[in-house]
């Protein structure tokens, strides 16, 4: 089958391996690659633990996706989003602990399988690729601007964009910003340092220091903003101090690689425009006291995935492309 459509797009799987679940897409790519891609198709399962049912179970969603293709059409790559250490190069992944997995060839075994050529990506690396392809015209990335996706998940990582391109540095750990240590005398980090940024910057930041709620920031958000709530003083200052950690984030980002856009994804996310709210009024107080702060215009740069959009999906769709 050809794997091109009839109006010339390129029909691309993308899946995104989570701790629960396995989620796929059905993309069309348009031959100029200008144009957002168009989702054509979901699925999804519940992921299982084990090496043998992850490839089992994203083979699954594989299968079902390319029965949503048009009939004359075929699939020219998958692309595979996953959390664990990735080499991409050949496809395997290890320490996937979510799924109690040391090591798989997840990529050589989805391709001998399907026989669609298939790569195997970051999970943060796919989201921020999915991210910036989703960006509305007017903030769009094109091909010569840089993005960062700022994931806010358990924890603190960024997806680096250039020339629509993912950057991967040169042992593979571009964007590991949340073991800068900030605070050295602060928390200690299970990297083995202390005071990285992820320990306040952070889903498991806000989890430790906030274990009352679940999920803890639209609470700490709410009672810190409700000075009658009988923890409004707790709260507040945890607000501080989880606001203040993702601010250094977004600085480091910024001066470091100063891209045109910054994408607050992962499941911190999730709290919306109250979060990014409070960031931004962060970065407006820093400004105050600080001319080169104020130049970098940050909060103009800032935007918040769309909890609607599969990103990590879509992301790793378009990974697909460097499929050999």
């Amino acid at each position: 089958m050809s794997a091109i459509q009839a109006g010339g797009d390129t029909l691309r799987i993308g899946i995104d391996v989570g701790g629960t679940k396995i989620a796929g897409v059905l993309l069309a790519e348009a031959a100029d690659g200008d144009a957002r891609p168009k989702l054509l198709a979901e699925r999804s399962i519940p992921a299982r633990p084990g090496a043998e049912q992850l490839v089992d179970d994203v083979v699954s969603v594989v299968e079902a996706l390319t029965k949503d293709a048009p009939a004359a059409a075929g699939i020219a790559t998958i692309g595979i989003g996953t959390p664990g250490m990735v080499d991409a190069a050949n496809g395997a992944v290890e320490n996937i602990a979510n799924l109690d997995i040391v090591r798989v060839e997840l990529g050589g075994e989805v391709a001998r399988r399907t026989g669609v050529p298939t790569r195997v990506e970051n999970d943060v690396n796919a989201a921020a690729l999915g991210a910036a392809a989703m960006l509305p015209p007017t903030d769009g990335a094109g091909d010569k601007d840089t993005v960062v996706f700022l994931n806010l998940g358990t924890g603190l990582a960024v997806g680096v964009i250039r020339g629509g391109e993912l950057d991967h540095g040169y042992s593979n750990n571009v964007g590991e910003i949340g073991h800068v240590p900030v605070e050295p005398h602060r928390w200690p980090c299970a990297c083995g340092q202390r005071g990285c940024l992820e320990t306040a910057a952070s889903g498991g930041a806000a989890t430790r220091l906030w274990p009352q709620d679940d999920p803890p920031m639209p609470a700490i958000i709410a009672k810190a903003g409700n000075p009658a709530a009988p923890d409004h003083a707790q709260a507040a200052e945890t607000l501080d101090t989880i606001v203040s950690a993702i601010a250094d984030a977004i600085d480091i980002a910024a001066t470091a690689i100063d891209p045109r856009n910054i994408i607050i994804g992962g499941g911190m996310a999730k709290t919306g425009r109250p979060l990014l709210d409070c960031i931004t009024t962060e970065l407006r107080r820093r400004e105050e006291t600080s001319r080169f702060v104020a130049s970098l215009r940050l909060p103009d740069r800032l935007s918040l995935t769309d909890p609607d959009q599969p990103v990590g999906a879509i992301g790793a769709a378009l990974a697909g492309r460097g499929a050999i």
